[in-house]
């Protein structure tokens, strides 16, 4: 059993996908989610929001590593990368913590995740200017938990980036396709 990894940066993340026979359009996808990571990140670091940044970071590098294994579902929807990524990633010596993304970045709705997996989950929807109205309030309503804050101090301000990082999901999917 390898010794539990936590890959240290996206630089290390990413190689272990390369490692693992990440096709280049996976790798292309990952780039782009971590493109709206990076600015939802600066938008909740400029708040002062407590959380891990590098654990979002490589948690958007790792969340699809199951599509290795189904590369159909770079294609057409499905949800058998989920936990095949998982397992994948324990097999390959990350953390357990960090393998979860596999799983929570799609089904956060049904598992008690961390502020940092639903960051995950909302990076990988609003690169593509997808809004989920759901996901947007149970994140507004952890960061206002956070912060000690009632929502409606934050509703504006975080649904505007929001909005701002979906604006820019054309360009991205244009760049998806290479």
């Amino acid at each position: 059993m390898p010794q539990s990894l936590n890959p240290a940066s996206v630089a290390t993340a990413r190689s272990l996908l390369e490692r693992l026979g990440a096709p280049p359009r996976l790798l292309q996808h990952v780039a782009l989610v971590g493109e709206a990571g990076e600015v939802l990140l600066e938008q909740l670091v400029e708040r002062k929001v407590p959380l891990d940044a590098d654990f979002v970071r490589i948690g958007i590098v790792l969340h699809d590593a199951g599509k290795i294994l189904h590369p159909t579902e770079l294609d057409a929807s499905g949800a058998e990368h989920e936990p095949a990524g998982e397992r994948l990633l324990l097999e390959n010596g990350v953390s357990p913590q960090l393998a979860r993304v596999c799983l929570s970045h799609a089904r956060w709705s049904s598992m008690d995740v961390s502020l940092e997996e639903l960051l995950v989950a909302l990076a990988d929807k609003l690169w593509k200017g997808v809004r989920n109205e759901k996901l947007e309030q149970l994140v507004i309503d952890r960061v206002a938990a956070a912060l000690q804050k009632e929502r409606w101090e934050l509703f504006v301000q975080l649904d505007t980036a929001f909005e701002e990082i979906a604006s820019g999901g054309t360009d991205r999917l244009e760049r998806s396709r290479g």
